[in-house]
């Protein structure tokens, strides 16, 4: 049976689609092994996997291998990937997410958070009205201050929780503070960019912004009020018919009513992504079944979409765009009032509170993580086209590096601080110490 045209043509698209997934899974853990051997954490090298298979490093030394293997005709198709692993990676964030941590805190953890939102808020939004005057930036003033203000205000908690645990100080003072401070954050980021989509989409016009905030309230309240307590029911109820796991009809309706989710906050005109991370959020306190259905869907989600988002974010980087030293002054001037607005505040809020100045550096420095989140807010801004290339690159080099300077930063501060005992009995210590040992022997040998 001869192929149709129409069949031949698929075939090609379904090789490039196949070469490029090769690819990108490939350097994913690659650079993750690497860096997980340089003492950082497995994400920071996916994400550096990303940035290096674009038009930066890629594009710019092997040009042709880099039109052939991204080939820009199929670029949609990589779009669409990467936006439905976002939705999953979102519900699974959600149901990760321990709202627990907002309740019954101490007053330090409130500052913390309040200074981790308002500080970065307040230099990013001031930043981005300067720049979009100096750049000559197209739009409007007010929706890319916005946009700035929010995108210095984030924490990336679910980055945050890994590298915690890997440094085994997730459950010692400054790690509960942190993790508490950072959950108050991620609440209320997230909460300011949803309203910020919402402005910007309705075009400030005071009837359709009216119309979208409106749903955007009724949406959330009937996830909670009458969403949340079906869905606990139904869970239960599954996990005990098949003795606590997931069966393929189960995740089959679960995976429905997440893109029901998405399909509804795509509708009121905010992102897709959110209505993935509320269906998670709603099931926070399930733990039995998050436990089963982690098992089910986590691997699959982070070994084969995270590397795809980030290589989307990779293509979309281009060094290329910062041409003349205006740009690379304000991109220091971004790094460094990120830097400043989490960093500083949220250290000193925890110095003012009581806490030892290295304990207080300890806090600000992990506040300071930016990011797979900071990540995902920043194709948001593309998306909505509020923000240039330029100014993209600028925003992922300063979510780049305020993500890669944390672990260094915190080895060194940990030592002589009250969670050094549990940091030194972590298997990331201890995968330390001896690969310094392996690197002292054979520097001796040789």
């Amino acid at each position: 049976m001869n192929s149709s045209p129409v069949n031949a043509k698929i075939e090609e698209v379904l090789l490039l689609v196949i070469i490029q997934l090769v690819v990108i899974m490939g350097a994913a853990r690659l650079a993750g092994n690497l860096f997980k051997r340089l003492g950082q954490p497995v994400v920071c090298g996916e994400i550096a996997a990303g940035l290096i298979l674009g038009p930066s490093l890629l594009g710019r030394v092997f040009p042709d291998v880099f039109h052939a293997v991204f080939n820009p005709g199929i670029g949609q198709v990589f779009s669409i990937f990467s936006q439905l692993g976002l939705i999953l990676l979102m519900f699974l964030i959600g149901l990760e997410f321990d709202f627990g941590h907002l309740f019954g805190n101490k007053r330090t953890a409130t500052s913390v958070s309040a200074a981790g939102i308002i500080l970065p808020f307040a230099l990013g939004f001031g930043l981005g009205k300067v720049m979009h005057d100096q750049l000559g930036l197209s739009g409007s003033w007010l929706n890319f201050s916005l946009f700035m203000a929010t995108a210095m205000s984030i924490t990336a908690i679910p980055i945050l929780g890994r590298i915690m645990i890997e440094l085994n100080i997730n459950r010692t003072l400054v790690g509960s503070l942190t993790i508490s401070a950072a959950a108050m954050d991620d609440v209320v980021g997230w909460t300011i960019l949803a309203f910020v989509t919402a402005i910007v989409r309705s075009t400030l016009d005071p009837v359709n912004m009216a119309i979208m905030v409106g749903s955007l309230i009724a949406y959330g309240l009937i996830m909670a009020l009458v969403v949340r307590p079906q869905l606990i029911r139904w869970t239960a109820r599954k996990l005990k018919e098949n003795n606590g796991r997931i069966s393929l009809d189960t995740l089959a309706i679960v995976l429905i009513l997440i893109f029901l989710s998405a399909a509804a906050t795509n509708k009121i005109g905010i992102f897709s992504i959110f209505g993935g991370f509320m269906m998670g959020a709603i099931l926070y306190d399930q733990h039995e079944f998050r436990e089963a259905l982690k098992s089910s869907l986590n691997d699959f989600v982070t070994a084969f979409f995270l590397p795809i988002f980030f290589t989307y974010t990779g293509l979309r980087t281009d060094v290329g765009e910062m041409t003349g030293g205006t740009l690379w002054m304000f991109c220091g001037l971004v790094l460094v009032a990120a830097i400043i607005g989490k960093f500083g505040g949220c250290t000193l809020a925890a110095r003012a509170n009581g806490m030892p100045m290295r304990e207080a550096s300890i806090v600000g420095v992990l506040m300071n993580t930016r990011a797979l989140m900071e990540l995902i807010v920043i194709n948001i801004g593309y998306d909505l086209g509020i923000i240039p290339k330029s100014v993209f690159f600028m925003l992922v080099f300063m979510a780049v590096v305020t993500t890669y300077m944390t672990t260094p930063i915190l080895r060194r501060l940990l030592r002589g601080s009250n969670a050094w005992e549990a940091y030194s009995v972590s298997a990331f210590a201890t995968r330390l110490e001896s690969s310094t040992r392996n690197d002292l022997r054979a520097a001796d040998n040789a």
